[in-house]
């Protein structure tokens, strides 16, 4: 029985969250209904709005529109009283509060950035049509927010109570998943495939699938089934899995520059890449222990001079972060084992150390964060000067929807898409409501036949919900129904109100969207160009700042970014951009990073040689548009390269090795091969 039990939940998922959103969204309007509340559907909207088929991710999104929708208010009852008669300024305080907190939204890319989009959209909802009677914004704000908390309330406690899905198992399966694509990653680096046009696309479909479950890692915290240590063991994985990527792109370039004959010119050195490439992908019963390979590659490791050879650098330059991989798949392993147990293993110990905490590190752009605020305000403000001019009573609703719907889509490349769909399955919820309000709702005599009647409608749009391709327009149908409605105690429908309420609300979608598409909107290209220039201008700060930053958070902040490019060149299927290498930008970065270890011990020779080599990478950065990097920076690089060769300590050798050589493959792939300085300062031979 109980080996049935989950296979059923999950094959049932969807009806499941279905029925038990509905139960919760009844459940709140009967106790609105028995409280007698002034507006008891917006309980019943605010169950559909709240509820998501995690119930980690209900309660996250819960505690947070709960605190929106109280700072929300809060503001309309020091706004609307104070400028009530000068609707001019009314509507520009309402929208520019919208605007601010739509700005800060944007920048907190967690759950927590949800209670300040609510923050302010609660108040337009609230204060624009509260004008009329501005003595009772109090009262309505109160309102507002019982009726939102019961609301809240309903949906959380179902959620929790009734067959609740975990946020755990959700992130876990989606962590496993990610690990095997990793390893056959890997295996297809390790055989020499890491240039393939398939393996770079693999390479971003990882990079967005690591955003996706950080993302859902956010409701962790709000999960009950899910421990603190199990939650600790998640963090440091994600950073382990964060590294991966580029690591294999670097062991990839790697096996490259050595040449298509690499398995003829360097057998022993491919016999084992191969050993690698069998450990990674083999089962934890079968893998020999990772000790046994790092001895293997410590024994590989040639002897270097300041006249070595170009390969050679290479070879150590490969060995180096084959040893990396070594521990950090290892520490993958023994992480997943801890969340699936619960713990870390018996005696299991991690080979990477970051630097710094295991803080999960994204991309800001407080540009577009601010324009986005400002389309928004600029809609709201037009909507506002219609509703004005006219004199239209229930004109108040445009402008609340266009402060609604600039911020549900204000991420989006096109906004203006995302609210044409917005007015679309407006009008399909006016289009229901009608056919309810009119046909159906006046024949009903008591609750029981008014619940039987909603069922069909609302269990629809609860499935809709419930499956991710369809969860935006279940949700607009839901909560619009519900809202439009306007479902209370005794039947009071009046046509000629509906009209006017309706084409309001359509009216304010479409002159959001119209000036979101003049003022706001952009490509998919022109945001990819976007995160592209701010990886650049990332590199030339590294370099600026001399590396002086951990490798983990930078890795997880430039992953992150290309993450956020993979969708995006995903819908440019005939671009150019899809040809960059997206990756390059990341591994010169951690090498820029790697080269503020080797500072430390460097004489002064060298490290002259290798602040010049820096200043030209950053002013480089600073204006690079794409394509070729000057061949005054290759002499550059060259030159630090031969300056850290006659570095007697193996360690500051060892990290200017591996930082320079990967700055100079990252940037001039295609390059001649170093050629050593002739050098007076030639020490004997050493070992890397």
């Amino acid at each position: 029985m109980t080996s049935v039990r989950p296979s059923f939940l999950v094959r049932h998922a969807d009806i499941i969250f279905s029925l038990k959103t509905f139960a919760a969204a009844v459940m709140a309007l009967l106790i609105a209904l028995a409280m007698d509340l002034p507006r008891p559907y917006w309980a019943l909207a605010t169950v559909y709005i709240a509820s998501q088929p995690l119930a980690g991710a209900t309660r996250s999104k819960a505690f947070f529109r709960v605190a929106g929708t109280l700072i929300g208010a809060a503001a309309s009852v020091a706004l609307v009283p104070n400028l009530v008669n000068a609707p001019e300024l009314l509507s520009l305080g309402i929208a520019l509060w919208v605007g601010l907190c739509l700005y800060l939204s944007l920048l907190d890319r967690t759950p927590r950035g949800y209670m300040f989009m609510l923050a302010g959209y609660t108040v337009a909802l609230i204060g624009f049509p509260s004008v009329s009677e501005p003595a009772a914004i109090f009262d309505t704000a109160v309102a507002r927010s019982e009726e939102i908390i019961l609301g809240i309330l309903c949906a959380s406690l179902v959620s929790t109570i009734v067959l609740p899905r975990g946020v755990g198992p959700a992130v876990a399966s989606r962590v496993d998943s990610w690990l095997a694509s990793a390893r056959k990653l890997s295996q297809s680096v390790l055989a020499g495939h890491g240039a393939d046009k398939a393996t770079r696309e693999q390479r971003l479909r990882l990079a967005a699938d690591a955003v996706d479950i950080d993302t859902l890692s956010d409701h962790l915290a709000y999960d009950r089934t899910v421990d603190r240590d199990a939650v600790r063991w998640l963090r440091a994985l994600r950073l382990r899995m964060l590294m991966l990527l580029p690591l294999l792109s670097s062991i990839g370039d790697r096996i490259d520059a050595l040449g298509a004959d690499v398995r003829a010119t360097q057998p022993k050195l491919m016999s084992l890449v191969d050993d690698l490439s069998r450990w990674v992908a083999g089962d934890d019963t079968e893998r020999e222990p990772p000790d046994q390979l790092r001895a293997a590659i410590a024994t590989q490791l040639p002897k270097l001079h300041a006249a070595s050879s170009w390969d050679q650098i290479m070879v150590v330059s490969l060995l180096m972060r084959m040893r990396e991989l070594v521990d950090i798949s290892q520490d993958c392993r023994v992480l997943n084992q801890a969340i699936a147990a619960g713990g870390r293993p018996p005696g299991a110990k991690l080979a990477f150390h970051p630097e710094a905490g295991v803080a999960p590190v994204r991309h800001v752009d407080h540009g577009m964060a601010l324009w986005s605020a400002a389309g928004a305000v600029l809609a709201i403000l037009l909507c506002c000067t219609f509703w004005i001019a006219s004199g239209w009573v229930d004109g108040a609703s445009a402008p609340m929807m266009a402060a609604v719907g600039c911020s549900f889509f204000a991420a989006m490349d096109d906004p203006a898409v995302g609210l044409r769909g917005f007015a679309k399955w407006s009008l399909v919820s006016m289009i229901i409501v009608a056919v309810y309000l009119f046909a159906i709702l006046p024949g009903i005599t008591n609750i029981e036949m008014l619940l039987v009647v909603l069922a069909p409608a609302f269990l629809l749009f609860g499935f809709l919900i419930a499956r991710p391709a369809t969860f935006f327009i279940g949700m607009l149908l839901a909560a619009n129904t519900a809202s439009l409605m306007a479902i209370q105690s005794t039947y009071s429908a009046d046509f000629a109100a509906f009209a006017n309420s309706s084409i309001a609300f359509f009216v304010g979608t479409e002159i959001s969207a119209l000036t979101i598409l003049l003022a706001r909107s952009v490509g998919a290209e022109w945001s990819v160009r976007r995160l592209m220039r701010k990886g650049w201008t990332a590199l030339a700060l590294a370099a600026e700042r001399r590396g002086n930053r951990d490798r983990a958070a930078f890795a997880g902040l430039m992953i992150n970014r290309i993450g956020l490019l993979a969708p995006r060149l995903a819908a440019l299927p005939d671009s150019e951009l899809r040809n960059v290498d997206n990756l390059r930008e990341l591994r010169v970065g951690l090498n820029i990073v790697d080269l503020r270890r080797a500072r430390h011990g460097m004489s002064p020779r060298s490290l002259r040689a290798m602040d010049a080599m820096l200043d030209e990478l950053a002013m480089n950065f600073r204006k690079y548009e794409g394509g070729a990097m000057p061949a005054e920076l290759l002499a550059d690089i060259d030159h630090a390269l031969a300056e850290a060769m006659t570095e007697t300590g193996d360690e500051v050798r060892g990290d200017a090795l591996i930082g320079l050589v990967g700055i100079r493959r990252g940037l001039f792939p295609e390059a001649p091969a170093y050629q050593p300085e002739a050098s007076e300062r030639l020490p004997g031979n050493v070992a890397a």
